[in-house]
């Protein structure tokens, strides 16, 4: 069994904060896959920030090099090597704070990599071992609370049909141990339901058992205490895979998340 004992023995952990930043009263740890670290709002080839992103004083995130820093988009940059866009951390975030000043500074802990399985997030993993690490370092500079892990993640797993019947096993698994590694058995975990299976064609995903992985991802809550399913079937994707969210759907699941994290 994963331990974060055995972690901390592995990872050398330094953390440091920028002069210019608080330290973070309330984590959020964002994983997953490349809708959790967004890949829209880029006009000829520029990223396009909406003004529901902008960044906060109050909105950290837990840099590359495991110090906080002023929050802004893309938020996975330097986080996953692929090119990072708009995704729903910064919105979520925006609207925790406008609807509770009370939760005070928060810190963001991005740990989403694009094109991943979820047998690459299983304890034992390094992505795995990664967020653990991560989480610790975040946890140890200025000893804010881990509020909830937010999880996006699935369309690797609906093109295979043994993935796909694995993904409920595999996820509750992965949320399980987590949980007591963190040593917070109560953790709430809001996650997402996949919202496109995708297009046929030349190097593009098409999700043929999309069904099945979205059942698994709607039934955790019944499997697991404090899990809440946030569903985006039917959100804008974009034309050329009909895959990833565009930056307004960005938008309208990071406000969904807020809305399930603060009910």
């Amino acid at each position: 069994m994963f331990s974060i004992v055995c972690l901390l023995l592995s990872h050398t952990i330094f953390v440091s904060c920028d002069d210019n930043a608080s330290q973070p009263k309330s984590i959020f740890i964002l994983a997953g896959q490349s809708n959790m670290v967004g890949r829209g709002g880029f006009v000829n080839n520029t990223l396009v920030v909406p003004p529901e992103c902008h960044p906060n004083p109050q909105i950290l995130r837990l840099n590359p090099e495991l110090a906080w820093e002023e929050a802004k988009e893309a938020l996975h940059v330097g986080i996953d090597p692929k090119e990072c866009g708009i995704g729903p951390g910064m919105i979520f975030a925006n609207s925790v704070l406008q609807r509770d000043p009370n939760i005070g500074v928060i810190g963001l802990v991005p740990c989403a990599v694009g094109g991943t399985s979820i047998s690459q997030w299983l304890p034992g993993s390094e992505l795995y071992a990664k967020m653990l690490s991560r989480t610790q370092a975040a946890l140890s500079n200025g000893g804010g609370e881990i509020k909830a892990l937010l999880w996006y993640q699935g369309e690797n797993d609906m093109d295979n049909e043994a993935n796909a019947n694995a993904y409920k096993t595999n996820l509750e698994t992965l949320l399980t141990q987590v949980r007591s590694d963190l040593q917070l058995p109560n953790l709430p975990v809001i996650e997402v339901a996949l919202a496109s299976k995708g297009k046929k064609g030349k190097n593009l995903l098409y999700g043929e058992y999309f069904d099945v992985v979205r059942s698994a991802q709607l039934e955790m809550p019944n499997l697991l205490p404090n899990v809440k399913c946030v569903d985006a079937l039917g959100f804008q994707v974009n034309e050329y895979d009909n895959l990833h969210l565009t930056a307004p759907a960005e938008i309208k699941l990071g406000k969904m998340l807020a809305d399930a994290f603060l009910c």
